[in-house]
């Protein structure tokens, strides 16, 4: 299994607008592309001198799919993003393979 990781350091000023925005459009359009099978949002635990970052997880089956993905949709869902938000929202992304899953104590 593999995750698309997108972290993203939000400006103050604008955090409530852009997190409404990812969870209720941004979001929904990149699963309306049927390249993931699932998403989350995380916000990371950090002190910041200013804004929130948060970790945008979104899961895919195969490489295959996942450049599929970025060669159809991903240009224009992140101009979107950069066209809406500009240089208020910083992100880079990261490409995470599932190696291992321990759910529990396997001793039980």
């Amino acid at each position: 299994m593999y995750i698309y990781n997108v972290t993203a350091n939000v400006e103050d000023s604008i955090h409530d607008e852009w997190l409404k925005w990812m969870k209720e459009e941004h979001i929904p359009d990149v699963m309306a592309s049927n390249m993931f099978l699932s998403n989350s949002i995380f916000e990371v635990l950090v002190d910041h001198e200013q804004g929130c970052t948060y970790s945008i997880q979104y899961e895919f089956k195969d490489m295959e799919t996942f450049k599929l993905y970025e060669q159809v949709y991903a240009p224009k869902l992140q101009a979107d993003h950069k066209e809406k938000y500009g240089n208020q929202v910083l992100a880079f992304r990261t490409l995470l393979r599932r190696e291992h899953n321990y759910q529990g104590d396997p001793r039980s």
